[in-house]
Order: C-alpha cells, then structure tokens, then sequence
C-alpha cells in the first residue's frame, strides 16, 4: 500500500490526536525493541523511544514530519537516537543480542557459557561499520524485507545484499578469530 495515500498518515499530518495515539499504541513496540537490541539497557531504550515520539509530535506540530512512510520516518528518527546516544557515551555504535538469546539454564556453568558466547559475538558485531550493523538489525532482528531496508537506508536492493553479505561474512570471521583466541 502506498503510505502517502494512507489515510492514517494523513490524520497523523493534521495532528489529529486519536491517529496520533494509534500510531504510538502501534509503533512503540517495534521502535522500543529495535532501540533496546541497539543499546542493550532498559532505561536508556525506554528513553530513547520516548524522544522518538516526542520528536514526531513537534516535528507534526510545526508541520514537518513524515511525507510518505510513517515507518520509515520513525525508523531513521530511532537510528538517530541511537547514534546520538552513543556520541553521548563515547562510544561506537554496536549491535547488543535481543534478551532471548541470553541463558535460561539455571546451572551456574551453563550461565557462565552462554555469557562468554554472548559476550563473543557482541564482540564481533561491534566490528562491523555502522552500516552493516544496521542493515542487520534491520533484515534479522526487525525482519524486514531487503526493499524494506533498501528504502530505510536510501540505498539500492544490491547495496544491501551486498553489505548484508560482507556483514555476514564479517561476522564469521571474527567469531572464527575470537574462537580461535579461546581455544588453546
């Protein structure tokens, strides 16, 4: 369906409150776990999202704000936040595991495993560019289509194949590097 026809976009454009509220009541879970799997802390995801919002309501105050693609538009503004929190923390952008992927043993040994082969590929996400990070989190964590992505990112289908690729073959290096360095 094109967005920009969308009826809801165009209620969200005139500001109306009921569209508005729909829209958080609809979005905010996804934007909330695409931020939480980009900075691994609950307060710092809860906040971000909230700036996310509040960012689409002034932007749609002073008649800015999404044109076509509502989740687009909150998409990239999440992104921003991201790359703005971690320029706050000094630090590089990277990729933290969703929570379904840490250990639900409850035998001490089997915890401490997966906390190091968390730990691990943490490390290795965190060695890929900002880019490839997002095209990531985007197509696995998010789910989304490689046109989905494509338009998020303004790039063509190919660049994003591409980089989804070279991510990918990133990955295996390093986690194959990073075993290596365990294993005696």
């Amino acid at each position: 369906m094109n967005e920009k026809h969308d009826p809801v976009l165009q209620r969200v454009q005139a500001f109306d409150r009921k569209a508005l509220a729909d829209v958080y009541e609809t979005y905010q879970p996804l934007i909330y776990s695409y931020i939480f799997r980009r900075v691994g802390d609950v307060e710092a995801a809860r906040d971000l999202t909230a700036d996310v919002f509040k960012h689409l309501l002034e932007a749609v105050q002073q008649g800015h704000g999404p044109e076509q693609s509502l989740r687009a538009w909150l998409y990239r503004i999440a992104h921003n936040q991201v790359v703005d929190y971690y320029r706050r923390q000094q630090f590089r952008c990277h990729l933290p595991l969703p929570d379904d992927y840490l250990a639900t043993a409850d035998e001490p040994d089997q915890m401490a495993e997966h906390a190091f082969v968390v730990s691990k590929i943490r490390q290795a996400l965190h060695t890929l560019t900002p880019e490839q990070q997002e095209v990531i989190a985007l197509k696995f964590l998010e789910g989304w289509s490689n046109d989905e992505v494509a338009a998020q990112i303004n790039k063509p289908v190919g660049a994003v194949k591409s980089l989804q690729h070279r991510a990918l073959a990133a990955l295996q290096r390093s986690l194959v590097t990073l075993q290596t360095k365990v294993l005696p």
